[in-house]
C-alpha cells in the first residue's frame, strides 16, 4: 500500500497543483509571474518523484482492491510521464515572455496546463478502456479551453469551436468502440481483451475488430492523420503560440501512449488485419501533410502542416508493428523523443519572437533574421534541420530507425515514400533558413537576449545536436544509444 502511494505521488502532485492554481487564479497577491513559478514548482516536484521511482518497480496495478486493473504502473508509462512533465515545464518557461506580453492571459491558464498533464498521465497509465476515455477527455477538454483562450480573437474562437465539435465527435467513436468491445468480451479491461484475442480466431472477433477500428478513428483524429486532419492547420493557427507548442509536442505524444499500449499488447495478434488500411492512411498522411506544408505562407501554419507529415512517419512505425518488426516499437519511442525536442524548440522560438510582435509571422518576416538575431537564427536552423532529418541531428536518427523498421517488415514502398517526403520537407524547412540568411536586415542586432526563455531554447538546440552525434563520454547526459536503450526498456515493461 505504501509503495502504491509513493508511485502515485507524481500524478497526485500535478492534480493538487492544478487545484491550488485554480483557487489562486483570482488572488491579487499572486501575479502571473508568481503563478508561473508556482506551476513550474509543482511540475518539478512531480518530475523529482518520477525520477526517484523510475526503474524501481515492475509492471504492477495501482490499488487493485479498489480500482482492479484500471491503472498500471510500468516503465512504459513512466517514460511518457517524464515527457509530459518536461513538456509542460518547457511550455511555461519558454513562453514566459509571451504570456506577459498578452493581457488576455490569467491565472487559470496555468491550472488548465496542469489539468491537461494530469489527463495525459492518466492516459499513459490507463489499463481499461473507460478509464482511458475519461483520461483522454480530461486532457482534451483542457486543450479545447486553451485553444480558445484568447476569447476576443475571432480566429482563436473559431479554432476552438472547430476542434471541440470534431473532437467530441471522434470521442464518441472511442466510447462506441468501447461499448462494442464490451459486447464481445464482456469486459473493458485490457487484460481481458488480450486474453480474448489470444483465445479466439480472427473470424470469431468481428465485433471486437469493429469496436477497435472505431477507437483507431479517434487515435487517427488526435494525431492529425489524413483524412482526419482537416482541423490541424486551422487549430494550430488559431491557438496562442504556447498552446500550439504544447499541442504539437506534448499532447500528440500522449495519444501514442495509449495507441502503443493497445497495438503492442492487446491487439498484437490481430494487427495484421489493419496492416493494409494503415498503409493507405500512412501514404495519404505523408502526401497530404507535405502538400499542406508546402502551400503555407505563415511559418506557424507550415509547422502545423509538417506535424501531419511527422504523424505519417510515426504511422510507418505503427504499421510495421503488425508485420513483425522488432525495431518498430523502440523506433517509435525514439522518434517521439526526437520530434518532441525539435517541435518544442521551433515553436519556442516562434513564441519568443511573437512576444515582441502582434502579427502572425510569414516567411518574409524572417528576412535578414540571421543579422538581426544571429544566435536565434542558428538555433532555428538546427531545429529545421532536425525536422527535415538532416544528418548529425536527432531527427536524422529518428527517421533512420523508422525507415529501418519499415524495411525490416517488408514495407519498401512506405520506406521509399518516407524518404521522398523527407527530401520534399527540405524545401519548406530550408526555405525558412534561406530567408534568414540570404536577405539583408534593416535593423541588425548582434546582442543575444539572455533570459529563461532563450536559455531553455539554447539547451534544446544542444540536445538536438547531441542526440545526433553524442557519445557516452559525458555520463549524466544520455547518448542516442542510451535513448534507444531507454525505449527498449520501456517497451519491454509492457504486459
Amino acid at each position: 500500500m505504501i509503495n502504491h502511494i509513493l508511485f502515485t505521488l507524481p500524478i497526485a502532485t500535478i492534480v493538487i497543483g492544478a487545484l491550488v492554481l485554480m483557487l489562486l487564479s483570482y488572488s491579487r497577491k499572486f501575479t502571473m509571474q508568481r503563478l508561473n513559478i508556482l506551476a513550474v514548482f509543482f511540475l518539478l516536484i512531480s518530475l523529482a518523484f518520477q525520477l526517484i521511482n523510475i526503474g524501481e518497480h515492475s509492471s504492477t496495478f495501482l490499488f487493485p482492491d479498489i480500482f482492479g486493473d484500471s491503472f498500471i504502473l510500468d516503465d512504459f508509462a513512466s517514460i511518457f510521464d517524464l515527457m509530459f512533465t518536461v513538456g509542460a515545464i518547457l511550455t511555461l518557461l519558454i513562453n514566459n515572455d509571451y504570456f506577459k506580453s498578452r493581457r488576455y492571459f490569467s491565472g487559470e491558464y496555468f491550472a488548465l496546463i496542469l489539468f491537461s498533464v494530469f489527463g495525459m498521465m492518466m492516459l499513459s497509465h490507463a489499463h481499461e478502456l473507460v478509464t482511458a476515455f475519461i483520461a483522454l477527455e480530461i486532457a482534451s477538454l483542457s486543450i479545447y479551453a486553451l485553444v480558445g483562450y484568447h476569447k476576443n480573437n475571432r480566429v482563436s474562437s473559431e479554432a476552438m469551436m472547430k476542434y471541440m465539435v470534431l473532437g467530441s465527435m471522434t470521442g464518441a467513436f472511442f466510447i462506441l468502440g468501447t461499448a462494442l468491445i464490451y459486447g464481445a468480451v464482456g469486459s473493458t479491461s485490457l487484460t481481458e481483451i488480450a486474453l480474448y484475442v489470444v483465445n479466439n480466431d480472427l473470424q470469431e472477433m468481428t465485433l471486437l475488430i469493429v469496436g477497435s477500428s472505431f477507437i483507431m478513428i479517434t487515435i487517427m483524429f488526435k494525431i492529425g492523420a489524413v483524412p482526419f486532419h482537416s482541423w490541424v492547420v486551422d487549430v494550430y493557427h488559431g491557438a496562442p503560440y504556447p498552446i500550439t507548442m504544447f499541442m504539437a509536442s506534448t499532447f500528440k505524444i500522449a495519444i501514442f501512449a495509449i495507441a502503443l499500449r493497445l497495438y503492442l499488447v492487446n491487439f498484437a495478434t490481430i494487427n495484421v488485419f489493419w496492416a493494409e488500411m494503415l498503409q493507405v492512411i500512412t501514404i495519404l498522411t505523408l502526401i497530404g501533410g507535405s502538400w499542406m506544408a508546402i502551400n503555407q505562407k505563415l511559418v506557424k501554419r507550415m509547422l502545423a502542416g509538417s506535424s501531419i507529415v511527422h504523424s505519417g512517419y510515426l504511422l510507418i512505425g505503427i504499421s510495421s508493428l503488425g508485420l513483425g518488426s522488432d525495431v518498430a516499437a523502440p523506433a517509435i519511442m525514439f522518434y517521439l523523443i526526437a520530434y518532441f525536442l525539435s517541435a518544442v524548440g521551433s515553436f519556442g522560438i516562434l513564441s519568443f519572437i511573437a512576444s515582441q510582435s502582434k502579427t502572425q509571422m510569414t516567411y518574409s518576416d524572417f528576412k535578414g533574421f540571421a543579422q538581426k538575431r544571429p544566435y536565434m537564427a542558428i538555433m532555428m536552423s538546427i531545429f529545421m534541420l532536425s525536422l527535415a532529418g538532416f544528418p548529425s541531428t536527432i531527427g536524422f536518427l529518428g527517421k533512420f530507425y523508422i525507415f529501418t523498421s519499415a524495411i525490416e517488415s517488408g514495407q519498401i514502398l512506405l520506406a521509399g515514400l518516407g524518404i521522398l517526403t523527407a527530401f520534399i520537407s527540405v524545401y519548406y524547412y530550408f526555405k525558412l533558413i534561406a530567408f534568414m540568411y540570404f536577405y539583408p536586415s534593416d535593423t541588425p542586432q548582434k546582442k543575444f537576449p539572455i533570459d529563461i526563455s532563450t536559455i531553455v531554447i539554447a539547451m534544446m538546440a544542444l540536445l538536438v545536436i547531441w542526440g545526433g552525434i553524442g557519445t557516452s563520454l559525458i555520463p549524466f547526459i544520455p547518448s542516442p544509444d542510451a535513448f534507444i536503450d531507454i525505449a527498449r526498456q520501456s517497451i519491454g515493461s509492457l504486459k
